[in-house]
């Protein structure tokens, strides 16, 4: 199937992945319709994200919040939508662990919310109700899938295992696209991702803390023993992918992607020391002695792997990046945008660090 987007929903479009994601599409040759960035504007979403977006009248900005009902309707209805890309979500597992309400009103009641609007509009006596070529396009996690052991992978039939508030309420919300699917016909695509990393992640993540913290001569908190794994995948990456689903992809189906990038977090530490050092002009000893290890995380799964062969051979996307290529140009961009990591540390954000990570052992 090859869709035509004329109207594009993308929720939570300034954040880390979702502001990626715009900035692909608009660079994505024969895509000649707009955007509608829905977003909510919280701690997390930065309308610098896209600053310098040269789109015109082809992109709309609508500070909305995907838990009321009314407005999103309205989104539907006036910009005529016929396709969503929903990134919007509450995503960082320790906040989901000192504050889960949030992660449930979100990411279950916001997509809940988002999918009844879509199946007014595009259903029978909708505003698009005779459009066949119309698509709910929802973005999740590996998350959803629980813990690997040391082998193995997950695919796109591995049962779900959620084991923080994070992954449950994100696990929940892939079921309620399904239901959907199955339930009123509507027409849907899932994907399931790792990692993330690169431009303009909010930093609170793992790659980005580490970074900065080592410009600033902070400790370097590592988790445990370190030994967690996890499968990196570059955002620009994850971008194009997520374009080939919502133009190729099989309608009701699910696709994982990954980066096939697993380090543990130690070794990854010790990767981003080398690679600050080498850009920084400084000797990787004096980031190396920054690391403190702290007491791990409750629920902490052990290991994350993505079997991605699906949208492999199905959508021939591949990645583009290495890690190695993909490391530099995300310590590179850290470097070089000082005065964004300024802005959205501010305020809110700063606040909420020193109320809460104390008690999770981090600085």
């Amino acid at each position: 199937m090859n869709r035509t987007l004329t109207s594009v929903l993308v929720t939570g479009g300034a954040g880390f992945i979702g502001s990626n994601y715009i900035r692909h599409l608009f660079g994505a040759p024969g895509f000649k319709g707009r955007v509608i960035n829905a977003d909510a504007l919280t701690y997390a979403g930065n309308p610098l994200n896209l600053a310098g977006l040269d789109a015109g009248d082809r992109y709309a900005f609508e500070r909305v919040d995907i838990r009321d009902a009314e407005e999103v309707t309205r989104l539907f209805a006036e910009y005529r939508v016929d396709t969503v890309v929903h990134f919007a979500a509450e995503s960082h597992v320790d906040r989901s662990i000192l504050g889960p309400a949030d992660f449930v009103t979100t990411n279950i009641v916001g997509t809940f919310t988002l999918l009844e609007a879509a199946r007014a509009a595009w259903g029978e006596g909708g505003v698009l109700g005779d459009r066949e070529d119309v698509l709910f396009h929802h973005v999740s996690t590996d998350e959803v899938f629980g813990s690997l052991g040391a082998t193995g992978a997950f695919t796109e039939q591995t049962p779900y295992d959620p084991r923080s508030p994070y992954s449950a309420s994100k696990a929940s919300s892939d079921h309620l696209v399904r239901a959907y699917h199955h339930t009123y016909g509507l027409p849907v695509t899932i994907s399931n991702c790792s990692n993330n990393y690169g431009p303009y992640q909010f930093p609170e993540k793992l790659i980005p803390v580490m970074i900065l913290n080592m410009l600033e001569g902070k400790s370097l908190p590592v988790y445990g023993d370190g030994a967690n794994v996890r499968d990196w995948l570059y955002v620009t990456d994850h971008a194009e992918a997520v374009q080939a689903i919502v133009e190729r992809g099989r309608t009701g189906e699910t696709y994982n992607i990954g980066g096939e990038n697993e380090w543990t977090n130690l070794d990854l530490v010790h990767r981003l020391c080398a690679e600050v050092a080498t850009q920084a002009g400084a000797p990787a000893e004096r980031y190396l002695g920054l690391i403190k290890f702290v007491p791990d995380r409750p629920g902490h799964d052990k290991r994350y792997a993505i079997d991605c062969g699906k949208v492999k051979s199905e959508l021939g996307w591949t990645q583009s990046h290495d890690f190695a290529g993909g490391l530099a140009e995300t310590v590179a961009w850290y470097l070089a945008n000082t005065e964004w990591v300024d802005t959205v540390r501010s305020g809110e954000y700063r606040e909420w660090i020193a109320r809460n990570y104390a008690e999770m052992g981090r600085e």
